[in-house]
């Protein structure tokens, strides 16, 4: 089974056979199994290296392989990101704006993690706090949460990439937080990005218009301020303008006949961690 197998429409995007969606399954229920066992280390005091490392010596137990160490020079098994940082956090670095990558009690944190199994990529990320978290966080991961499901929810064929943008958006601006336009969603399968660019902010009926068989994340990253966002100076750290409380939930879907297949469901249930 390769790559070529299927077709691609006018947009550029592949579309998979039946057969291919086992692959998918696969890969993605290795991340999340992953990140499963990620939720009791993420505790005040522990430190990016430490998850990162343990990520790391996860994917080489379980006999994968990591999609992220290599990819344009990264060298990390995951991006970690701490507060304010939007997405592509470096692990074993500093937090923005402490001296030592040192959780403290509170912080929220997005771990992105990508394995491929078979040649299939299984892309996922989900929020986790260090010790308690404020109330105000707590809203904003559940908000993204909520964004996330949303746009999955209005997956089905002949719906647009656009109707997916606009139900994230318009709930999320609901809530008087907003979302980020800077970085979006992506094609995958056997290969780690493709066509199409899943924007989570748009209009409803625009777009590329959705084929059972596509394979793509949805990915939203929800700001409790303004949606700008700025890079660092190492060209991967993303964090928002305003220093505001920044959040994000990632699955990989296929599209299916009658709506959407999640690969990225955690197997312990555990992918919107419940806070007492």
């Amino acid at each position: 089974m390769d790559e070529t197998r299927g077709r691609i429409t006018r947009d550029g995007i592949r579309v998979h056979e039946d057969a291919e969606f086992a692959g998918m399954r696969k890969a993605g229920q290795a991340v999340a199994e992953i990140l499963d066992l990620l939720a009791p280390l993420v505790v005040p005091g522990t430190t990016t290296g430490a998850l990162d490392d343990f990520i790391t010596a996860e994917v080489n137990r379980l006999g994968l392989t990591s999609a992220t160490i290599g990819y344009k020079g990264y060298q990390h098994a995951s991006c970690i990101s701490v507060n304010h940082v939007v997405c592509h956090g470096i692990p074993h670095s500093k937090i923005p704006g402490r001296a030592n990558d040192v959780l403290l009690d509170g912080d929220i944190l997005n771990i992105d993690v990508t394995v491929i199994v078979d040649g299939w990529f299984g892309d996922s990320s989900r929020m986790y706090v260090a010790g308690t978290p404020k109330p105000f966080a707590k809203r904003l991961i559940q908000v993204t949460h909520d964004a996330l499901m949303k746009g999955i929810e209005v997956v089905r064929p002949g719906n647009t990439f656009g109707d997916i943008g606009h139900a994230i958006q318009t709930y999320v601006e609901a809530q008087r937080m907003s979302v980020v336009r800077d970085f979006c969603g992506h094609g995958l399968g056997r290969v780690f990005h493709a066509p199409p660019n899943v924007l989570h902010y748009g209009r409803a009926g625009s777009g590329a218009v959705l084929e059972e068989g596509m394979f793509f994340t949805i990915e939203p990253m929800v700001n409790m301020g303004r949606p700008e966002t700025k890079v660092l100076s190492d060209d991967w750290t993303a964090i928002t303008r305003d220093k505001s409380l920044s959040a994000q939930f990632e699955h990989s879907i296929g599209v299916t006949a009658t709506g959407a297949e999640i690969f990225t469901t955690s197997p312990a249930g555990l992918f919107l961690t419940q806070f007492a």
